[in-house]
Order: structure tokens, then sequence, then C-alpha cells
């Protein structure tokens, strides 16, 4: 009887241990979001302008730049399935670390478009390596009932930084003489300290350190979604701020502005989208998400043909604000595939091999889509993400969870 009674208490030791450490780290993991999103802030504002300003990129040009740019993403559960060994929290690290490397290379050593590539992509590696981690990560610190709410947090905190980095862009670019090289030298110091703070993190090394990568039948409607979801993505990513660069002549302090609207309509909107996973569904959440892209396809498309110029850069603008914000519906995604899993182990590996697969059709995308700008107009490719928008519809009515 004391030897079950010995064994109880050092359970529920072991339980209020893990709690604490759990409560812990995801008290720090916020915090982690919060200097990712300043970086990412300012990337964000500054990239397209710098690829236009410094390099002269036509549309074509830029969506084949995408190809390189996106590729990481498409190696990613290859990456990620070889770094396992070092568990989540510490993939995350290197990630940060990639990333502000490849900051520090498009500041400093892109004397060239050649040179340029190779320190975009390093940077886009370093981000897309906790692209899938992140919601992991998120959820492994909370509870089922809770993964929608905890991960809406996180978020939140995401995007509230995001302001600072579009903030800083702003006032940089327009009143104190701010230039490309200096933005991402600010931009890989807040990915470096986000890397510290991962650092203080609980590691949670895996128990059986082995290359891990996980592909089974019952996830193939996650496949799919993310390959329809990196189609249609990957249009609005490349060619919506294209529109308004080339069109209508947006700069960077106005994507700053752009961008601090979309980080305060998200910040309410990534709660919203929290809550509503776990009240209503993946299911429902996932098919209006698909309703509205249908929607601002149509206005990117037909703005311009049916309203003075003036009046169509608002709409279209309008329409890159919705869009943006609307992102967050990516945690539906995510908490489906933890809902269904046949095996814990299975998230990670299952989220970058669907990280990867988006990225495999986000590749090559936007260089078809830029042909398709270059010989028919930017309505066409609208039209083209409208269809893969109904497309996503379709397949988000398919979800069942159990």
């Amino acid at each position: 009887m004391q030897l079950k009674n010995g064994e109880a208490i050092q359970d529920k030791f072991t339980e209020l241990s893990r709690n604490f450490n759990s409560d812990r780290d995801f008290s720090l993991f916020p915090i982690v979001g919060i200097f990712s999103g300043v970086a990412t802030g300012i990337n964000n504002s500054v990239f397209n302008n710098f690829l236009s300003d410094v390099y002269n990129l036509s549309a074509a040009s830029r969506g084949i730049v995408e190809f390189p740019r996106e590729l990481p993403g498409a190696c990613i559960m290859i990456v990620l399935g070889l770094l396992s060994f070092l568990g989540d929290i510490r993939m995350a690290a290197v990630g940060m670390l990639a990333a502000s490397l490849g900051m520090v290379g498009l500041g400093l050593f892109s004397p060239t478009f050649a040179s340029m590539l190779v320190w975009m992509m390093l940077l886009s590696l370093g981000t897309h390596i906790f692209m899938p981690l992140a919601p992991g990560i998120g959820m492994e610190l909370s509870k089922r009932e809770e993964y929608g709410v905890r991960l809406g947090k996180y978020n939140a905190w995401n995007l509230a930084a995001t302001i600072a980095g579009y903030a800083i862009v702003w006032l940089g670019f327009k009143y104190l003489g701010l230039t490309y090289s200096a933005a991402f030298i600010i931009a890989a110091v807040f990915f470096i300290i986000a890397g510290f703070f991962l650092g203080l993190m609980n590691p949670r090394k895996p128990e059986v350190q082995k290359v891990s990568f996980v592909l089974r039948k019952e996830y193939t409607l996650f496949y799919i979604l993310s390959i329809v979801n990196g189609a249609r993505k990957q249009i609005f990513l490349t060619f919506a701020p294209w529109v308004l660069i080339q069109a209508f002549h947006v700069g960077p302090p106005v994507f700053a502005i752009l961008g601090v609207i979309v980080s305060a309509v998200s910040i309410l909107s990534r709660t919203v989208i929290g809550n509503a996973i776990d009240r209503l569904g993946e299911r429902l959440v996932l098919s209006v998400e698909a309703v509205v892209l249908i929607a601002i396809c149509i206005g990117y498309a037909f703005a311009a043909d049916i309203v003075p110029a003036g009046v169509a850069v608002i709409i279209i603008a309008a329409c890159y604000v919705i869009d943006n914000s609307m992102s967050a519906v990516e945690m539906a995604r995510s908490t489906y595939i933890k809902k269904i899993a046949v095996h814990p182990d299975d998230v990670t590996p299952t989220l970058s091999a669907g990280t990867s697969f988006d990225h495999v059709v986000a590749m090559t995308m936007p260089y078809f889509g830029g042909i398709l700008w270059a010989s028919m107009g930017y309505k066409y490719v609208f039209i083209a993400a409208a269809a893969i928008a109904v497309t996503n519809l379709f397949l988000s009515l398919k979800i069942r969870i159990d």
C-alpha cells in the first residue's frame, strides 16, 4: 500500500512538474513570436520593393524568383527529418539563426542578383524551418480543447509585433533615410533575439532520436489541402503586392501602413479564428475562408475595370489587407492534423510534409503566373486564383473529425 501511495505521489509530482514547465515555456514562446514578428514585419515591408528598386525585375522575372525562394520550403520535410534528433524547439532555434544570417547577407553581401539569390534562399530556409514547428510547439504546450485558443494567442502576439516592424520601416524610409541594407540588419538582430529565447525553453528532445519522415494515407486530405493552399497562397504572396507596386506605384512607406492595418485586423481575427476552430470546427472555418478568398480574387481581378484608378487601388489594397488577415486560418489545418493524428509523434513530420507539398507547388505557380501576367494581364492571374479557391472550398467540405 505504501509503495502504491509513493508511486501515486511521484506521478502527481511528475504531472505538476510537467505542467509547470509547459506553462513556463508557453510564457516564453509568445516572446519568440514577438521578436520574430518584428523581423517579419520589416522583411514583408521592404522585400518586394527591394527587388523592384535594386534589381529592376519585371513581373515575369519576379515570378521566376519565387522558384529559388520557395525551394527550401519544398525540401523542408527532408531538412526537419534530418534535424529531428534535436527536437522541435532546438530545430526552431536553428531556423532563427539561418534567417538572421540570410538577412545579414541580403543587407551586406548582395552586390549582384546571383549573390542575392543565395542569401534569400538561406533566409527562406530559416523561416520555413520555423513555419511548421511553431504550431507544433504551441499545441505541444496546450491541452486538446485549447489548441485553437492558444495558437490564436501566440499568433496575436506575433502579429502585434509586426506592427513594430512596419513602424520601423515607415519611420525609417519616410523620415530617417533608412536603407534596405540597414533594414535587413535590424531584422537580423530581432531574429537572433528570438533564437535566444527559444534557447531558454526546455528543449524536449525526442526519446528515440532518429530521422523522422511520416507519410500516411490517413493524412491524404491534409496533403491535398496543403497543395491547393500553396498554389492559391503563392499567387497572392507574389502578385498581390506586385500589382500595387507595378500598376499603382505603391512604395515601402505605404506597404508599412498596410502592414500595420493587416496586423491590427489580424490580432482580432486570429483570436476570433482560434475560438471558432475550438467551437465550430475546422471544416466550417476552412470553408468560410475559401468563400472569402473567392470574393477577394474577384476584387483583385476586376476592380480596375469597374471603377476609376483612384478607387481601384483602394479596393485592391483592401483585398490585400483582408487576404493577409485571413492567413490565421492556417491554424485550422494544423489543429486538424493534430486531432486526426494516428500517433502524437506524427504531428511535426506531417506538418513539415504539408509545408513541403505546399512549396513544391509554390515554386512553380509564380513562374506560370508571371507568364500569364505578361501575355494576358494580371486580371487573369487572379481569375486562376479564384478557380483554385473554389477547389479549396470543395476539399474543405470533405473534412471529418471523429
